[in-house]
């Protein structure tokens, strides 16, 4: 028997496709049938099980009365076994952080057996709960991974870190990663970050995050009131009435009167950041467009990474080349060579212009490059909601999260 789970509303059985109910789970509809071939036939079902919206296959077999049995060992279904043998001495490059600890367990005692890891999701969730736990083929490799981006963004830090998000072009994606990346470290993070508009063009990042409706339905409190009270802000419940929050996620807003926000100076930011730091351990700073705005010197002096925001377009990608280079040669060549290079995709890129080629290009300059794929929710410039984002846009988020925290020493 072979089945299919093409999305959410359709599964193929033996080639023919049906429509999920409203609220019908596809894995439920694929055991069903299953077992009613296995009633007819009056023997067990060999199932050759594809997943397509988590690219996973299994194979199984389904009784008359509903009990499951895996085909083939732990490996063959897809769970990657890890062989220390194989590993050469003091090399873990290129192993994930779960693989590292487990290859670093290894080679010491113990005392009592780790339970095996489950499955949270798919056909795998399916067989570890129809069988009552009894049958255990672990997470698949894809659930491996997406768990090990989980505890890097994780990590517990001491003190506290302040990530810049700059550019040197506007519209390519700053604010909208500031936003998609903060809701990310607050939804896996067990502390609460906080971003904060210190764009001097009348930043939007307050509305990225909750929406236009929700802060004209709040009292606008921004950057500027914030620095006119802070001799008397002396604790963190005094310090949130200046904050917006989105989720778990809070947001300090920006100046919206361009003279006031292009006067932001260095001395003043740095009494921002003091006071943030007392209380969070992941500050996300929007920088605006530039590097030589007068809140900047200030900015890079407190940023223990960077990110810095390009695109596929040869202006966007050219200025990040710029963006580093300007960095390396005015005395922040530890903030270059560490940053994390963001390219957003968006539409009507020539086809002359070579992704890959601008990729390499710019990985060669920076410790890491992500790639946040076309999305039309961020290309709107509306609220950045997490659960409206494509998968691949989520993923990218994840990945640019966990990079942040890898590069807090």
């Amino acid at each position: 028997m072979s089945v299919e789970i093409l999305s959410a509303q359709q599964v193929r059985i033996d080639g023919e496709v049906s429509e999920m109910s409203q609220g019908e789970d596809p894995y439920a509809r694929i055991f069903e049938a299953a077992q009613k071939i296995a009633l007819e036939e009056g023997a067990p079902v060999t199932v050759h099980g594809t997943d397509h919206i988590r690219a996973e296959k299994s194979t199984f077999t389904v009784t008359s009365d509903g009990k499951t049995e895996p085909i083939g060992s732990p490996g063959e279904q897809g769970r990657r076994p890890l062989e220390a043998e194989n590993t050469p001495t003091g090399s873990l490059e290129g192993l994930s952080r779960i693989e590292r600890r487990r290859l670093s367990e290894a080679g010491h005692p113990s005392f009592v057996t780790p339970p095996p890891e489950k499955p949270a999701r798919g056909m795998r969730k399916w067989l570890y709960t129809f069988s009552a736990g009894t049958i255990n083929i672990g997470p698949s490799e894809k659930e491996r991974k997406h768990q090990d981006l989980v505890e890097r963004i994780a990590r517990p830090l001491n003190g506290s870190r302040n990530t810049a998000v700059l550019s040197l072009k506007g519209g390519i994606g700053k604010t909208s990663t500031t936003v998609g990346v903060g809701m990310t470290m607050a939804q896996h993070r067990g502390d609460i970050p906080c971003a904060i508009d210190a764009n001097p063009d009348s930043g939007d990042l307050a509305e990225r995050a909750l929406g236009e409706r929700h802060l004209l339905a709040t009292p606008r409190r921004n950057i500027s009131d914030l620095l006119d009270d802070l001799p008397e802000v002396n604790s963190l419940t005094k310090l949130q009435t200046y904050l917006h929050q989105a989720d778990r996620l809070h947001v300090l807003a920006g100046e919206q009167d361009p003279v006031l926000s292009d006067s932001l100076t260095a001395e003043e930011w740095e009494r921002i950041h003091t006071e943030f730091a007392k209380y969070y351990p992941v500050i996300l700073t929007d920088c605006g467009t530039g590097v030589s705005h007068n809140a900047m010197k200030g900015i890079l002096k407190t940023a223990d990474n960077l990110v810095i925001a390009a695109g596929f377009a040869v202006s966007g990608a050219q200025r990040a080349r710029q963006t580093l280079t300007w960095l390396a040669s005015h005395g922040y060549k530890d903030l270059a060579r560490n940053a994390i290079v963001v390219v957003t995709d968006k539409e009507n890129v020539s086809e002359r212009v070579d992704k890959s080629l601008i990729r390499s290009n710019l990985r060669g300059m920076c410790r890491g490059l992500v790639v946040v794929p076309f999305d039309q929710s961020v290309v709107d410039g509306d609220q950045v909601n997490l659960e409206m984002l494509h998968s691949g846009t989520r993923q990218a988020y994840m990945e640019i999260a966990a990079a942040i925290v890898d590069g807090y020493e």
